[in-house]
């Protein structure tokens, strides 16, 4: 009842010893807070949670579609239509105008709701100690005095302070603008203390990037220093991605050309002595059909709907570039544990002075072998994780799981041996020195339990144990060690070394004089489905390079699983890696493993792959991985097992830690990429074919072929629903065969505008050949002739959208006829065509009539014909470029 009673802050805890602290928070180190009094305090702090970003208004958003310069030249339009006394045409501009806002609103809205759904995916975790049990949480439900277990790479989740530690340093730069990482203590500081000075608090916000530690929660949510600085902190407007600085600077450069080419109009028309109010109206028209209005909105629904579908297949995407990027990936650097393999560890086999054992025995062999009893006590001493029986899953590093497993199995309880031998210190596992080290009590002396890689633990030791002797280790048994070591990894085995040393005191010099006990052999095996995503990456153009701290001949054996081929016989470890960069040698980039690699070298790595023009995507998940995350033109973290150091740093995320699931973010950033471009080129050659057919008629002083309003209602159509369906698009099933795009290629290149062009001209003609057929083999009125050569081009823009195939794709098997919202759209946009054609007022105002049976074979008959010729090149053009299947 006493702990339900107790405050949930406490002043200045950084000033007060840990002891205090637990006291005034009532907490307890070795059992945490139970389940109820976690309930009641969450209810009194509320979720530990900052609001980083705002939920986007949906009245700004509403707001926003009335703020751009296509709107405003709708918007003169339509007032000079009703100075004019044109009040339908006025009204009807209006109404475009309403009908515009909506689809922008609706599908900005959505995709707005939809990233800030993405975003709620990536949350943090947290293992804290909860009714004597660690479990780990979601970061957002910790509360003030619950106990927190933290390692190296953790983003810590809350202000705490410090009850044990262990070599334990923080990046604080997140909250003091401290670049150095700040060593911390138990120790209380004083109490005016800066908060760069508090050396005993972990603070929100900031990162572990060494050791580890032990801490009671004292402040959640915006009562954190980071969340102080929070509420100074006004919301800022998010960077452009370069896609939507791409789309900015195409639509920029259609508003000019087309104002300038409306006030030549307007000019020309005036010199023709045509109606000032109708070559004025025209020309704003004309300016607005040359901009697609609809490029923006259509944009953020396809990466909308990309990233949706990327998190489908366990990739979510942080930043919006990425998504850019993604398509232009040439190289993948990838790590080998839980990446390429299970990451599901388990010891197989010992390697003891009497020989090898497989742990395939029977538990009583294993139980009765004093040397391998010997090795695994020491494995299960020198280990971080938590395992509470055979069939927990437990929490922790999935190697020191297995080797509690595997202790388990040869009658070694964790629990049991700790509370025989305690444990009094830790020296956690250091990149440097490639060890860890515990110390425990053990009768009137110290033992020290060491576990690392072999070659380190090796190099530390100058005895043996043998057979209950120590003896000294000879170089010729340093030989055999070194031989059995390479053995093990042949046959793709992880291999650690144990080491122990008795010592008279505990605060001893760890990786000394030690005496070493023997090889624990581990197997990670291969994921089943990466030899086929390697595959789909060869013939995508995609190069993948294994690169990890493992031994060379365990990365070897695994390069050749997992389906490397040849690549996996070219081996380079780590310690040559500087070398050959700055050498130039080319042997680097033809490698398909780099072993032994520190984190520091896969920065060299990342940046040698760049400088040689490659893009290149990285995968990591430690602390120290984040600057060659950062660095990559695409970081990639592990969900699972990253840290939130390497999760923060990463463009994208794997949900699921497997490498298909790159290979398939891959694609789906070619297909969202492909959708951008085809609509774009879709909305371009509709919108130039507009200006086209005015511009001409104006120039030459011909009758108008389609009328302002017309042009009004047309863009509504086609700049909407077809250019929507393409962005829907799940792409080519060749599109993984196809090399990657070169990243610097502007959105439209040469090629794409020289077809546009010519397809625009194609959609042009053909109108221009049904204004001719109607007026002269038809003899048809003016409002015939419109009426013709509006549906001509509306149906020709329509059937343009079978136009936007690849051309190496088949004729009547391609992406765009398996796309079912191209039929939908098509079917709308037809039904939308002959609303006005057949009913009375919206044909007044459109100034439409309804077509006789030969004008509908005029019509037909010139808009498929675009279609046909674009399709017979598209044919030509496919039997050189297509590849054989």
């Amino acid at each position: 009842m006493a702990a339900s009673l107790r405050p949930l802050a406490i002043d200045n805890p950084h000033a007060r010893t840990a002891r205090d602290v637990l006291a005034g928070l009532g907490a307890v180190v070795e059992h945490g807070l139970g389940e109820d009094e976690v309930t009641r305090r969450r209810a009194m702090a509320g979720a530990n949670t900052i609001e980083a970003t705002r939920e986007a208004s949906a009245l700004l958003l509403l707001l926003h579609q009335f703020t751009s310069p296509v709107v405003y030249l709708l918007g003169g339009a339509a007032l000079l239509a009703f100075w004019f006394q044109e009040i339908e045409e006025g009204l009807a501009i209006f109404a475009v105008l309403a009908v515009n806002a909506l689809i922008g609103f609706v599908t900005e809205l959505k995709a707005a709701r939809s990233i800030e759904a993405l975003r709620k995916l990536g949350s943090h975790a947290a293992r804290v100690r909860r009714d004597g049990h660690v479990r780990t949480i979601a970061a957002e439900d910790l509360v003030p005095g619950d106990i927190v277990l933290i390692e190296a790479g953790d983003a810590v989740a809350a202000d705490m302070r410090l009850v044990d530690t262990s070599s334990l340093a923080a990046d604080e730069s997140t909250v003091t603008g401290e670049s150095v990482a700040v060593e911390k203590s138990i120790k209380a500081v004083a109490a005016d203390a800066r908060v760069p000075e508090r050396h005993s608090m972990l603070f929100k916000g900031t990162a572990v990037t060494r050791g580890s530690g032990v801490a009671v929660v004292t402040a959640t949510g915006l009562a954190t220093e980071l969340g102080r600085v929070s509420r100074l902190v006004e919301e800022s407007e998010p960077g452009a991605s370069p896609l939507e600085r791409k789309l900015a600077r195409l639509t920029l450069q259609l508003v000019w050309g087309t104002l300038a080419l409306a006030a030549v109009l307007i000019g020309i028309g005036l010199w023709n002595g045509k109606e000032p109010f109708l070559i004025i109206e025209m020309s704003i028209a004309l300016a607005v059909a040359a901009i697609p209005e609809g490029l923006p909105i259509i944009a953020t629904l396809a990466l909308a709907r990309g990233m949706w579908r990327m998190a489908q297949h366990n990739a979510l995407i942080e930043r919006l570039a990425a998504v850019e990027t993604l398509g232009a990936t040439t190289v993948i650097l990838t790590d080998k544990t839980g990446t390429l393999t299970e990451n599901r560890m388990t010891v197989r086999r010992l390697w003891v002075p009497d020989g090898e054992i497989d742990l395939n025995e029977p538990k009583k062999e294993l139980a009765d072998d004093e040397e391998a009893t010997l090795l695994l006590r020491l494995a299960v001493l020198c280990n971080d994780a938590v395992l509470e029986g055979e069939n927990d899953k437990g929490s922790g590093d999935p190697m020191e799981l297995a080797l509690l497993r595997a202790g388990l199995r040869g009658g070694l309880s964790r629990e049991r041996l700790t509370h025989r031998t305690p444990q009094l210190r830790k020296e956690a596992f250091d990149t440097a020195t490639k060890k860890m080290a515990t110390v425990h009590k053990s009768g009137d002396g110290y033992l020290f339990a060491i576990k690392g890689a072999p070659e380190a633990v090796l190099n530390s030791c100058d005895t043996a144990y043998d057979e209950g002797r120590i003896v000294p280790l000879t170089d010729a048994a340093r030989r055999g060690w070194t031989e059995h070591i390479d053995h093990l990894g042949h046959h793709g085995l992880r291999v650690i070394a144990c080491a122990m040393k008795m010592a008279t005191g505990a605060d001893e010099a760890p990786y000394q004089a030690l005496t070493f006990a023997g090889l624990i052999a581990l197997e990670d095996p291969a994921r089943a489905n990466v030899p086929d995503a390697i595959e789909d990456c060869r013939r995508a153009g995609i190069r993948v390079v294994m690169v990890t701290g493992d031994h060379a001949v365990t990365a070897r054996s695994i390069g050749r699983a997992v389906g490397l081929g040849d690549a996996a016989q070219h081996v380079i470890e780590g310690r040559h890696v500087a070398r050959l960069i700055e050498s130039g040698d080319p042997a680097l980039y033809e490698a398909g493993i780099f072993a032994r690699v520190s984190p520091g070298e896969k920065l060299s790595l990342v940046r040698a792959f760049q400088k040689r023009g490659e893009v290149v995507a990285m995968t990591g998940d430690g602390v120290n991985d984040a600057p060659a995350l950062r660095q990559a033109d695409i970081g990639v973290a592990m969900g699972l097992r990253g840290t939130d150091v390497a999760r923060e740093a990463a463009a994208m995320i794997l949900l699921d830690d497997a490498f298909p699931s790159i290979v398939r973010a891959i694609r789906e950033g070619r297909i969202i990429f492909g959708n951008i471009r085809r609509f774009v080129a879709y909305l371009m050659s509709c919108n130039l074919s507009e200006v086209l057919v005015v511009g001409l008629a104006v120039l030459f002083a011909l009758p108008l072929p389609i009328l302002p309003l017309q042009i009004l209602y047309l863009n509504l159509i086609t700049d909407v629903f077809p250019a929507f369906a393409l962005a829907l698009g799940e792409g080519d099933r060749d599109i993984l065969k196809r090399p990657p795009r070169d990243p610097k290629q502007p959105l439209l290149s040469r090629a794409h505008w020289m077809a546009l062009g010519l397809q625009s001209v194609g959609l042009a003609a053909a109108t221009f050949a049904a204004l001719a057929t109607a007026r002269f083999w038809l003899g048809l009125d003016n409002e015939a002739v419109v009426t013709v050569t509006f549906m001509t081009l509306a149906f020709a823009q329509l059937w343009h959208v079978f136009d936007m195939r690849h051309p190496s794709s088949r004729l009547l098997s391609n992406d765009i006829l398996r796309n079912p919202w191209i039929w939908g759209a098509l079917a709308l946009c037809i039904g939308l065509l002959l609303v006005p054609v057949y009913t009375p007022v919206p044909a007044g105002i459109l100034g439409l009539t309804p077509p006789t049976m030969a004008m509908w074979t005029v019509v037909m008959t010139c808009s498929l014909a675009p279609m046909g010729a674009t399709q017979i090149v598209l044919m030509a053009l496919g039997r050189r470029t297509r590849k054989p299947a």
